[in-house]
């Protein structure tokens, strides 16, 4: 049987591979504070079944890209900074969660950034400043996030990756971790765009109500991902603590700080702003 809890070095090829599948598709889906906010968010701003899907995609496959790295240099023994700065997953909050409220920023208020600064868009936005996600935000979200650091990674680098019989193949766990967490945050997406889309209501109140809640929840949630990577990185022990449940399932042993942000960016802003905004229009309609 394979172990998922708690894998030893030394596993044959074949068994770290099937672990790292499986790890995967664990890792998308228990609530993960790397995937789930930003998943919901994109997903639900989609409003449809099959862009909430593409959103979950697109965002998994970014991801995927970087935890394919990631176990290339856990094989060449190139991964000892991982765990010699253990305030990166607090900077990774950080720099995500800047992403976030920028993406979410953009969405309510119609405003594109680029490189040299940004400008509002035209006629589109005299009626409603509201912007659909640009389709590279998912992206650049999946890629960023996949640096965090948590007890899936730590099998990753640290016994899978260096479990492959050659520098060849060193990326292949992570590479297959990310795909297991790809299809089932694609499946959530596609949940959360099934979701926006079956309101009851007529097309632009979809619309509407989905950005606002996708919007709201990234730049809100942005800005509490950024205050808990500050607050980690000032106090990492009192960041660090966490009520053990018992359960031993990854993302689901304890509740902490990550779980905290899951709960607050999904729950406390995403799904409340849905409901709340789902009540006005059908008020409306």
């Amino acid at each position: 049987m394979l172990n998922l809890w708690d894998p030893h070095a030394g596993l044959a090829v074949g068994a770290a591979l099937a672990t790292a599948v499986l790890l995967g598709l664990l890792h998308g889906i228990t609530p993960d504070e790397h995937t789930w906010p930003i998943t919901f968010s994109y997903a639900i701003g989609s409003y449809s079944t099959r862009r909430g899907l593409w959103a979950g995609v697109v965002f998994s496959l970014a991801f995927t890209m970087q935890r394919a790295i990631g176990s290339e240099l856990a094989y060449l023994s190139l991964d000892r900074w991982f765990t010699a700065f253990p305030a990166l997953n607090y900077v990774v909050y950080v720099f995500v969660g800047a992403v976030m409220a920028v993406a979410g920023y953009q969405i309510l208020h119609g405003r594109h950034f680029h490189l040299f600064g940004s400008h509002r868009m035209g006629n589109a936005a005299s009626v409603s400043r509201l912007q659909d996600p640009r389709p590279w935000m998912p992206a650049v979200h999946g890629f960023l996030a996949g640096w965090g650091f948590g007890a899936f990674a730590v099998i990753l680098y640290t016994v899978l990756a260096p479990s492959m019989p050659s520098k060849w193949l060193g990326w292949l766990p992570g590479a297959l971790f990310g795909l297991g967490t790809m299809a089932m945050q694609a499946m959530a997406g596609g949940l959360f765009g099934w979701l926006a889309a079956r309101r009851g209501l007529d097309q632009d109140a979809i619309r509407a109500i989905s950005l606002k809640t996708a919007g709201r929840t990234l730049k809100w949630g942005g800005a509490l991902f950024i205050l808990g990577g500050l607050f980690g990185l000032a106090f990492p022990g009192l960041a660090g603590w966490s009520w053990n449940t018992g359960i031993a399932v990854h993302n689901l042993d304890t509740v902490g700080l990550p779980t905290l942000l899951v709960i607050a960016s999904v729950g406390g802003i995403g799904l409340t702003t849905l409901v709340r905004e789902t009540r006005h229009a059908s008020g409306r309609h």
